[in-house]
Formats: C-alpha cells, structure tokens, sequence
C-alpha cells in the first residue's frame, strides 16, 4: 500500500500536502495523454512520489506503470503548487498539490493501458488536443507550460 492511502486510513478525505510527478510524452508533433478513470478527463501521466523516492524515479515509474512506456531521459519543465492544485478528487480525497512536471521524447515499449486508472491513450497533434473543459483541472495549466516549452523551442 502506498504511502497516502497509508495516511488516508487515519485522516479521511482532510486535505494532505502531496508531491506528484507528471510526465508528458512527446513524438513527431504529438502529445499522448489519457483519459482518467476517476474524473473521465483527459491527463498526463503521473502521480504521487513514495516516501524516500526521487521524483525522477516516481516519473518513471508511473509513465510505466500507467502507459507500458519507459522513459529514457526526461527534461523537468517546470514545477507547479499553488490554489489552483488544491483539488478534491471524486471519492473525496482533497489534496494540495505540489507537482514536479516532466517531458519526455526518448523512450522504448508499446503504448499499453493500465485499466485501474486510464480507460484510454491517445495520441493528439498539437493543434487538435481536447478543449481546456475535457483536460484534468490540474493538468490544464502543465499542458499550457508545456506546449509554450515546445512552442519556444520550435522558434529557435
């Protein structure tokens, strides 16, 4: 069991400061996102870091975990917190954010769903991503870091 659904058996739903690893995934001009079983929203992939675990290394493991990909090498984009990443998730679970957010473009394995948390994957070209209205509350604003990254490198 991981460490927050530990601290949950004793707090409840009570807002819990937590860490989190986002990674998107990036090839020829596509972003892979998937859509979340608990909100039905589109998202990047991630989530929270364990007691004692690098924050590269929960990337990594949830980009497995959640998508069948390894990540060879990832570029820390930026790092988010704030009001707008406190959130309550559809079971009650209320979390303040604090979320470390990755790009990835090198990695090796077969796209492959993991169904406790992702009904699907899907590839999106840049200029056909889902509306602001079908992305994760706190994905929105790494997608909007992220594709102002991808939009500054594309000018040099």
């Amino acid at each position: 069991m991981g460490y927050i659904m530990n601290l949950r058996k004793y707090v409840g739903h009570q807002r819990l400061l937590m860490v989190g690893a986002g990674v998107f995934i990036y090839q020829d001009g596509q972003l892979l996102l998937q859509r979340r079983k608990d909100n039905g929203l589109w998202g990047d992939h991630g989530g929270s870091v364990e007691l004692s675990e690098k924050v590269e290394d929960a990337a990594r493991r949830e980009l497995k975990e959640e998508t069948g990909l390894t990540a060879l090498s990832l570029e820390l984009m930026n790092t988010f917190s704030g009001p707008e990443f406190d959130y309550t998730y559809p079971n009650g679970d209320q979390v303040s954010m604090v979320i470390f957010s990755f790009l990835c473009r090198d990695f090796e394995g077969n796209v492959a769903l993991q169904q406790e948390e992702v009904t699907e994957l899907k590839w999106f070209s840049l200029d056909e991503l889902p509306g602001d209205e079908e992305i994760s509350p706190m994905t929105l604003p790494q997608l909007k870091a992220c594709l102002a990254w991808l939009k500054k490198e594309r000018e040099k």
